[in-house]
C-alpha cells in the first residue's frame, strides 16, 4: 500500500506551517517543506528567499529553481517514502508554484504547472490544505524578519492569494478550503475533520 501525501497551501502568515506539523504527528507521517527538504533543495531555497541583493533570481530562474529542488525533494525524500506506506505532509508543494510563480510573478499558470508536473513525473498531492487567511490578519502574524518573497508587496500577494481561491474552486476533489482567520486550535479542528472525512 503506498503512503499519501497532504500538501499545505496558503499565503504568508496562514499558519500553514504550524497546521502540516500537528496533522504530521497526529498521522505518525514524514513532515518536510518546500522549498527545501534535501541538502540540494535547501541550498536552492536560500538561493530563491534570500540571496544576495545583487544575485536576486528573475522570475522565470526562481520558478525553475523551485521546481529543481521540488524535483529532488520528490526524488529523495517523498516518492520512497509514499512508496514504503508511509503517509508525507508537506509545507507547500505544486500549489505553491501555480500561485506565487503562475499568479503572482504572471508567469501563467498552465506554463508553471507544465514545468512543476515535469519535475515530479507526474505526481500529484491526494490532498492539497488550503489555509485561507485575510490578507490583514496575515500581515499582523507576521513577526519576524521577512525574506525576499515575503516583501514582494501587498498587490504580489493579493494576487497569489486570489490565485489559491480559483484553483481550490475548480479541483474541489482534490482541494479543500480552511478557514485560517480563527484561532490555531479551531483551524487544527478543522484540518482533522477534513482528513477524518476525506481518508
Amino acid at each position: 500500500m503506498t503512503g499519501r501525501l497532504i500538501a499545505f497551501e496558503g499565503g504568508e502568515g496562514s499558519g500553514k506551517s504550524t497546521q502540516a506539523r500537528r496533522l504530521a504527528d497526529h498521522l505518525g507521517a514524514l513532515l518536510t517543506r518546500e522549498p527545501g527538504g534535501t541538502p540540494l533543495g535547501e541550498r536552492l531555497r536560500d538561493l530563491v528567499l534570500d540571496p544576495p541583493q545583487s544575485e536576486a533570481p528573475s522570475a522565470r530562474a526562481e520558478a525553475l529553481m523551485i521546481a529543481a529542488a521540488r524535483a529532488q525533494h520528490v526524488s529523495e525524500v517523498v516518492r520512497p517514502a509514499l512508496e514504503s506506506g508511509k503517509d508525507v505532509v508537506s509545507d507547500r508543494f505544486i500549489g505553491s508554484s501555480l500561485a506565487y510563480q503562475g499568479a503572482g510573478r504572471s508567469l501563467g499558470i498552465s506554463e508553471v504547472e507544465a514545468v512543476s508536473l515535469f519535475a515530479v513525473d507526474g505526481l500529484v498531492a491526494d490532498i492539497n490544505i488550503f489555509i485561507d487567511v485575510d490578507e490583514e490578519i496575515a500581515q499582523k502574524r507576521l513577526n519576524r524578519s521577512l525574506d525576499r518573497i515575503e516583501l514582494a508587496g501587498k498587490d504580489f500577494h493579493h494576487q497569489v492569494a486570489e490565485a489559491y481561491r480559483k484553483i481550490a474552486a475548480e479541483n474541489p476533489q482534490r482541494w479543500v478550503v480552511i478557514d485560517g482567520n480563527v484561532n490555531v486550535d479551531e483551524v487544527t479542528k478543522q484540518v482533522m475533520a477534513v482528513i477524518d472525512k476525506r481518508f
